[in-house]
């Protein structure tokens, strides 16, 4: 019994998707997959700021990735100086194609 509890639970963590400590983990497709969500959830709805800037990294068949999807990297293509929200927007067809999105607002 400690032989298979050995394998079995070093194999359950392997397999346990990282993205599950996100703040709101939207549903995901197999084959295509456009969904949004907030990266913080203590902002007010009615305070999002009024300038938006986004910034975003992509990859190909998990094997070439490029790209800065930093809050910075949003905050200074939206010309935001206090950012005020989070969100995120993720893509991915078939797997093959992957592009994550960070949307700042703020002032």
């Amino acid at each position: 019994m400690k032989r298979v509890l050995s394998l079995v639970v070093p194999l359950a963590l392997l397999f346990t998707p990282g993205c599950m400590i996100a703040p709101v983990v939207p549903p995901g497709g197999l084959l295509y997959t456009n969904v949004s969500a907030p990266l913080d959830t203590d902002a007010e709805e009615s305070n999002v700021g009024q300038k938006s800037g986004m910034a975003s990294a992509s990859s190909i068949l998990g094997l070439v990735a490029w790209g800065d999807a930093s809050t910075t990297a949003a905050a200074q293509n939206g010309g935001i100086t206090t950012v005020e929200h989070l969100d995120y927007r993720f893509l991915s067809v078939l797997g093959i194609f992957q592009k994550y999105t960070t949307i700042a607002r703020g002032k």
